[in-house]
């Protein structure tokens, strides 16, 4: 018989466990001949005393010992803590199913009969290899598999701290959420799906007498639609006017260019330096606070709403273009007289757009049916009313898209002093 080529084994180190000397020598010459690293032991105390001290890949013994038997040792080895399994084959005289039952419920894999054959330990044992060769390549597998996991967990960690670090600076673009102005409050709502979004809403100065708002919607979701709010956001910027695309000094003063031609170089920005598959909606309107009159520029934006002082809720608008979509695109605007104790309000298409459990979808009618309910509230309370009712229609599931959402509240002139 040939020796096996022991490079290819799992099994290298044996234990033989045997009260009889002789059958102990027959084991061991046999074991030691294909191959193996062979301890002896006569006891199945002195057997334990070396499993604690050596690792051990099989263990043969027989069952019937003085003292401590070949079940009892089996049942303590399986007890021991080890970091990979080790087989374990009882040599018996026994033949009756109980007792083999019995073999295998303490935690013996196989069984040997006495006399042993060489030729059949030989197959047992190559049995017991392809087991251990597959629990070990199962271990390394989970190993990998749990080392990746963790680092992918470190991963998201890191990148969930750099989110919220992100989402902090979106909401400060959004730095005044209630702006009070001569004859005007504007207020700001923007609640990102996730922890960033692609919505953004603000204000700006727009000349003597003017206020300027707009509200934007990036497509897609997540990281790189808040990458572009953040840019859009510098070219609409209230705290450097000089920057803002939307304004040019006329030798006295900043003034607010047509909102049509504010839309028109965003786009060429878009198309010509930007060069992403990305684009936004929005709507950019410019208030005059002595006349109530709004000149209003929609690009692919929802339709403005207009409440009015009785309570009654009015849509406005064409619809337009989006902006980085098109290179040729052309906008248009158009008026709207606000009276006062009228409120005007642009919003993003997460309201209109989100569906019920049953997928229909909120729309126009329904968001105007929220709007005319909390017609009268101040404009916080104005904001957690509507995103209450958002959420009582979605019925308590997530939010589908980013919120944005800009009220702008006309007083009225003040009184010449």
């Amino acid at each position: 018989m040939s020796a096996p080529k022991t490079g290819d084994q799992i099994i290298r180190h044996v234990l033989v466990v045997d009260d009889s000397r002789a059958q102990r020598r027959v084991l061991v010459s046999t074991l030691t001949r294909y191959g193996f690293e062979v301890i002896e032991a006569e006891t199945g105390q002195e057997a334990l005393e070396i499993l604690h001290a050596t690792d051990i890949d099989l263990i043969i013994s027989d069952w019937m010992m003085p003292g401590m038997d070949g079940l009892s040792l089996c049942q303590k080895f399986r007890e021991m803590p080890r970091d990979r399994y080790g087989y374990f084959i009882l040599l018996t005289s026994k033949s009756d199913k109980g007792a083999v039952a019995q073999g295998l419920d303490i935690g013996a894999d196989d069984f040997l009969n006495k006399p042993v054959n060489p030729e059949e330990m030989r197959a047992r044992i190559a049995a017991g290899d392809r087991i251990l060769r597959m629990e070990r390549e199962l271990n390394e597998k989970n190993r990998l598999v749990s080392a990746t996991l963790s680092e992918i967990s470190q991963l998201y960690d890191a990148l969930d701290r750099d989110l919220i670090e992100a989402r902090k600076m979106q909401q400060a673009l959004v730095r005044d959420r209630l702006r009070e102005f001569e004859a005007s409050q504007v207020a700001l709502l923007l609640k990102p799906r996730g922890h960033v979004g692609g919505d953004l809403v603000g204000t700006f100065a727009a000349g003597p007498g003017y206020v300027a708002i707009y509200a934007i919607d990036v497509s897609g979701h997540g990281i790189a639609s808040a990458l572009l709010t953040a840019r859009i956001a510098g070219y609409l910027s209230d705290g450097a006017p000089a920057q803002n695309i939307a304004l040019e000094h006329d030798g006295d003063c900043y003034c607010a260019k047509p909102p049509h031609e504010v839309a028109l170089a965003l786009n060429r920005l878009m198309v010509s330096e930007v060069k992403s598959d990305l684009y936004f909606t929005m709507t950019l309107a410019y208030f005059d606070h002595a006349t109530g009159r709004v000149q209003i520029t929609q690009c692919g934006h929802p339709n403005p709403a207009v409440i009015a002082k009785d309570g009654s809720v009015a849509f406005y608008g064409h619809g337009g273009l989006p902006i980085g979509l098109i290179t040729d695109a052309t906008y248009d605007s158009f008026s709207l007289d606000l009276e006062p104790g009228d409120r005007l309000v642009l919003y993003s298409d997460g309201f209109t757009e989100s569906r019920d459990t049953e997928d229909r979808e909120l729309e126009e009618t329904g968001f105007g049916t929220f709007l005319a309910k909390n017609a009268d509230l101040p404009a916080p309370e104005f904001f957690e009313a509507l995103t209450w009712d958002l959420d009582c229609f979605l019925e308590g599931s997530d939010l589908q898209d980013d919120l944005s959402c800009v009220l702008l509240d006309y007083r009225g002139p003040k009184a010449p002093t």
